[in-house]
């Protein structure tokens, strides 16, 4: 069986982190800080905030901006529920809109609709890896200004419609020289297991705020705000007679283990010489084959104005006038061929929590077309290319099959 997306772990990885574990030194310490700055450099933001998931650094970024009950959140209806959950963990109001038809990212025409005196913060998605038009969205909050209510310091000082990326799947993704974690104001990035760059577990917040922001201070009150709301780190902690700290707030806890950041540093000084080339090799690979058939709407990695490049997370192929139960029929075809695929995503309104809230799929059509005729294929650092073409070997026949019955 051909898998999904198992992560590569190799032996380097496996040294550093036995480096770690002989140190005496596991929890959030030397390796996690140097493993931000690392990000920062590579990302091109101000300050990086490593932490346990990409979903913590959602909700720590929303409550840091004073997002709450009466709020609303603008958000692509087609995304992982996560981007939602922190929305409702909040007290606000998820404002789902509609999707591009090409690359499956939120419409910038549905989001400008969207926008009401209520709305504190747009959250984006790079679906796949691809980023979103940031250009578009970064002049539409000023557009917006006038209209923008602030409730908080930081929402005064800003004030503006905040723009938090949902960059789960775009580390390594570049929009007009620039890498994704510096494109917006506050992007948040995913280590998962079948991410690209994995820590096991693990997320990363990069600040990009303007001024008259101190993006340093803010990395501190994220670092207060995400360890149970205590002034002091173990770290800081174990320098002499450094023992006294105080709460000064109910916070959470967040924070990246060492373990965890040893892992990323190995990922990330590989992540442009190996992961990359070869997830764009396996992206195009499949786009060569797959274009040569009138029923494949092959997936966009690389616009033609070449300003634009996914980081190649996903392989987001869509099937030409089928139906739900086809694209079902066509993936249990593939399965049985022994080929693991998958479906990105469930739209969030099509979930029975969000349902019962009296979302339905039926106000986005064109993340209902999307979802109906979508099939991910697998990408991951050691398909083989013998692997490649007895994917590519099952799904044409598989859809074949199918279209022919």
């Amino acid at each position: 069986m051909i898998p999904f997306s198992p992560p590569h772990i190799n032996q380097k990885a496996i040294d550093e982190v036995v480096k770690v574990l002989k140190s005496g030194w596991i929890t959030t310490g030397p390796r996690t800080k140097q493993f931000e700055k690392e990000i920062t450099i590579y990302c091109g933001n101000k300050n990086t905030l490593c932490l346990n998931s990409a979903t913590a650094g959602l909700e720590t970024i929303l409550r840091w901006f004073g997002v709450k009950e009466g709020d609303e959140v603008i958000l692509p209806a087609y995304t992982y529920s996560a981007t939602a959950n922190v929305v409702i963990h909040c007290g606000a109001k998820p404002i789902f809109v509609d999707v591009n038809a090409d690359d499956f990212n939120i419409n910038i025409q549905e989001i400008e609709k969207a926008i009401t005196s209520k709305t504190k913060v747009i959250m984006p998605v790079d679906f796949g890896g691809m980023p979103c038009d940031y250009n578009a969205i970064n002049n539409l909050v000023h557009k917006f200004k006038n209209q923008f209510v602030a409730a908080t310091t930081e929402q005064n000082k800003l004030g503006r419609i905040l723009v938090l990326s949902d960059s789960a799947h775009s580390f390594g993704a570049s929009y007009q020289g620039k890498k994704a974690g510096s494109l917006t104001d506050i992007s948040v990035f995913s280590f998962h297991a079948v991410k690209n760059l994995t820590t096991a577990e693990g997320g990363a917040i990069a600040l990009n705020l303007p001024k008259p922001f101190d993006n340093q201070e803010i990395y501190n009150i994220l670092c207060v705000k995400t360890l149970h709301g205590q002034n002091k780190d173990a770290l800081a902690k174990t320098q002499k007679g450094n023992w006294k700290y105080d709460v000064v707030e109910a916070g959470y806890k967040c924070n990246m283990t060492d373990i965890m950041a040893a892992i990323g540093q190995v990922e990330l000084e590989r992540y442009d010489s190996e992961i990359l080339p070869k997830r764009r090799a396996i992206c195009e690979r499949y786009n060569e084959v797959l274009s040569q058939y009138s029923w494949a709407q092959i997936p966009i990695f690389k616009p033609e104005n070449n300003v634009i490049e996914s980081s190649y997370h996903l392989y987001p192929f869509r099937i030409k006038g089928i139906s739900e139960l086809q694209r079902d029929q066509i993936i249990q075809a593939i399965f049985d061929k022994d080929v693991s695929v998958n479906v990105h995503f469930i739209p969030v309104p099509k979930m029975s929590f969000y349902t019962n809230m009296g979302y339905s799929l039926a106000d986005y059509p064109t993340t209902l077309d999307n979802f109906f005729r979508e099939i991910s294929l697998p990408i991951f650092y050691d398909l083989t290319e013998e692997m490649v073409e007895n994917v590519l070997d099952a799904v044409i026949k598989s859809v074949e099959e199918i279209l022919s019955c």
